[in-house]
């Protein structure tokens, strides 16, 4: 094969790869707000990350046997560390403040999650560039002005005070991630991570009172929890993981700030969502924080602590 053709291959590989990452990383948010229409938002994430990780499991001895799941007892433990962090209170808590704020809302927040990981390497004394801690600034503005008067929704403050708390864990469990033992085999680390994560969703919603009523849910929330588990957490990882192999990390890293603004439509399309003027200004600026963030870094070759560790928790 010619070597154009090749590389028209790889091209719309790359960008096949990049259009799911977009779409369904940043469609998760809408099918979160499905499922917990009828669905308690903890246990909802527990059977959706448990079933994930057994289907990954599953697929792993198909192919592999027991090959992949050669690991240590200490990055066995680091992987479900890092899986309680980024599941149990990362995205467990975007679903408990769905309950509470809009998706499109609760995306915009999350966006923010390369500012908190700024902050974290400044805590372990790392010193980012200046233009880095500019974009940090200018991002949690845009923070702040979605927190005032809870985006302009009703009853936003709590969820405003749970996603913040949730994409602080988020962001602690992707900074640990690259500086704990963890399994060699990537499938088999996610696998780890969503098994642990999920349990702990599950005692979690058991111990605060959640109960499933399965004769209440809805087929609806049973659709949209199929879509998390099938397209939400396995293609999307897949096509991610395939990526990071595949393509320039600053390509990749795009998603971060593409997933809210296709939250952010969805929840308006699909589900009537309103969007303030407060919404959309307070969005654009954490956009714009994020962005500048992630241009510096790639410029100083410092993307690992702020790009890479974002993408695991969807």
């Amino acid at each position: 094969m010619p070597a154009n053709a090749t590389d028209s291959r790889r091209a719309l590989m790359v960008w096949g790869a990049l259009a799911i990452v977009y779409v369904v990383w940043g469609s998760t948010y809408l099918g979160i707000m499905i499922a917990i229409e009828t669905m308690p938002p903890m246990l909802h994430g527990a059977m959706r990350f448990v079933t994930s990780a057994l289907l990954l499991v599953g697929f792993l001895l198909a192919t592999k046997r027991l090959a992949p799941f050669r690991m240590s007892l200490r990055q066995f433990g680091g992987a479900a560390l890092v899986g309680l962090l980024l599941l149990t209170g990362g995205n467990g808590m975007v679903a408990v403040a769905e309950q509470h704020i809009s998706s499109g809302l609760a995306a915009l927040l999350v966006a923010a999650v390369p500012l908190w990981l700024v902050l974290l390497r400044v805590v372990a004394r790392d010193r980012p560039a200046v233009l880095t801690l500019a974009g940090v600034l200018v991002g949690f503005v845009g923070v702040a002005a979605l927190s005032l008067n809870g985006g302009g929704e009703q009853a936003g403050t709590t969820g405003i005070v749970v996603i913040l708390l949730g994409s602080l864990s988020w962001s602690i469990g992707s900074f640990l991630s690259a500086r704990v033992p963890m399994p060699a085999n990537v499938w088999t680390a996610s696998a780890v991570e969503m098994l642990a994560g999920g349990l702990g969703l599950a005692v979690a919603g058991l111990v605060t009172g959640e109960r499933l009523d399965v004769a209440a849910v809805s087929g609806r929330s049973w659709a949209a929890l199929a879509y998390l588990v099938l397209v939400g957490s396995l293609v999307g990882f897949t096509a991610y993981t395939w990526l990071l192999g595949n393509a320039p990390i600053s390509l990749v890293s795009t998603y971060a700030y593409v997933n809210p603004v296709v939250a952010v439509l969805l929840g308006v399309l699909v589900l009537d969502e309103h969007v303030t003027t407060q919404i959309v200004l307070g969005g654009v600026v954490i956009l714009i924080g994020v962005a500048l963030v992630v241009s510096i870094e790639r410029r100083s070759k410092s993307m690992s602590p702020v790009v890479e560790e974002t993408g695991v928790a969807h």
